[in-house]
């Protein structure tokens, strides 16, 4: 008979945490519902009290999440609950974290008063005192959306991140509803599943210190690093880290860089703790010819990525991306020379920036859009020693597969770079400055 324990607060859509104040669980408790564990354990009896969600579930670049039923998203499994039971987070108990009222069976008695669903979204309160030194550096993390609150900001007219509470209401709530589903709190990589993947507790309540790559990483990240690491595009392979090294994304992704470690930087690739290919691979300069003539002029990823994906102009209008998901490979002036001063050229990716991103949202047009340029510099997660850029046929060198050349009347290699030419009319003067018009030797045809 499966033991039916005093369960854990939440709601639909819930991304529960800790739960302090709950009753030890014990086969006592065996037959009543009258208690947080008791509802939350009881399936037949989370059927009967659900609320049906009222809206579809959430989209984004990697298309719509999987659906879980409400019930099925806050119940407690009998080996989950067992194996939480056992844990320190267990022990704070179910009100501490959810607030609420225990020792009832009433859902809305339950999950009245100051009653949170997402205990992690006040992480200051409920996380900081035991992890305050995570959460308090948390606050700067490119994961809370840092990089992405500095550049609506900018575009609208102010300098940074710092700024991003200035915007209108109406324009914050647009970002919260669209651009925040992924940006989460702590919960959303240690306890649920990520709303993109469905939401709703991924194992029980057990707080997995290292989150799964599939269901948790790659269910935010899927159209752009997941998609590029597994080797999901048709005509590309998995990345050589995968499937050689069996690296998972926290191989390289520290807790530090993840967390944040109290830098406040622009953006991701300002932070310290961020890795690099030499961290692992020493003696890069020198170890071959190709390596010798271009490691001063390009990042790794410019020979040794696949296509990968892109798309363009947001899906805050509701019908996707105006410009859909396709495979691309561009090369570009370094965006970020500031941040990155060894490569004169990297690769790019189309941003998901448009004019009037926030037109649903009263904002008409962006005030200072051409502030930053709609190509961000690129590390795509796809990395093989031997790409159609390395590979050449015996007797010959890689460079007829990336300089622009002529031959027999026909122009090649152009399309591996971004000219004003690829740039659609609003995109002109906000780009032009990292296209390589005029940057390419003097020598190469349609320079």
């Amino acid at each position: 008979m499966k033991p039916k324990q005093c369960a854990f607060l939440s709601t639909i859509l819930v991304a529960l945490f800790v739960l302090p104040g709950c009753i030890n669980w014990n086969k006592e408790k065996e037959g009543t519902v009258a208690s947080c564990e008791g509802c939350h354990s009881d399936y037949a009896y989370l059927q009967e009290v659900y609320t049906p969600d009222s809206e579809p579930p959430p989209s984004g670049c990697g298309g719509t999440a999987p659906y879980y039923e409400p019930y099925d998203r806050v119940y407690l499994t009998e080996d989950g609950l067992k194996a939480f039971s056992k844990t320190a987070h267990y022990d704070v108990g179910c009100i501490g974290c959810h607030n609420g009222t225990d020792g009832t069976k009433d859902k809305t008695v339950a999950h009245s008063g100051s009653f949170v669903a997402h205990p992690s979204s006040i992480a200051e309160e409920k996380c900081g005192s035991c992890h305050e030194a995570i959460v308090d550096d948390y606050k700067t993390s490119i994961h809370n959306g840092m990089g992405q609150m500095r550049k609506v900001a900018i575009r609208s007219g102010y300098t940074g991140s710092d700024d991003f509470s200035k915007l209108p209401a109406h324009q914050i709530e647009g970002y919260t509803a669209n651009c925040a589903t992924c940006h989460g709190t702590c919960g959303n990589c240690h306890v649920v599943r990520p709303k993109l993947g469905g939401g709703g507790l991924a194992n029980g309540h057990n707080f997995a210190e290292t989150p799964d790559m599939v269901n948790t990483c790659v269910a935010c990240h899927s159209s752009r690093g997941g998609h590029a690491y597994m080797g999901i595009a048709p005509g590309t392979q998995p990345d050589v880290h995968l499937t050689r090294m069996g690296f998972k994304c926290t191989t390289c992704h520290s807790g530090e860089e993840l967390h944040g470690n109290g830098e406040k930087v622009e953006q991701r690739y300002a932070y310290s703790e961020l890795p690099e290919c030499k961290d692992c691979h020493k003696s890069l300069a020198n170890s071959n010819n190709y390596h010798a003539v271009h490691y001063d002029q390009f990042e790794c990823q410019v020979c040794h990525s696949q296509d990968y994906n892109n798309c363009g102009s947001c899906h805050i209008h509701g019908d996707g991306a105006r410009i859909p998901a396709y495979m691309d490979y561009k090369i570009a002036s370094n965006p970020i020379p500031d941040i990155k001063p060894g490569f004169k050229f990297s690769l790019v990716r189309r941003t998901l920036a448009a004019p009037d991103n926030w037109a649903l949202y009263s904002v008409p047009q962006y005030s200072n859009f051409d502030a930053l340029p709609t190509y961000n510099y690129a590390t795509p997660h796809n990395i093989l020693k031997w790409t159609s850029r390395t590979i050449a046929e015996s007797g010959a060198t890689c460079m007829l597969n990336c300089h622009i050349r002529e031959e027999e009347g026909n122009i090649l290699n152009k399309d591996l770079y971004l000219f004003n030419e690829n740039l659609l009319p609003w995109e002109l003067n906000a780009t032009s400055g990292i296209t390589v018009d005029g940057k390419l030797p003097p020598r190469w045809p349609a320079n």
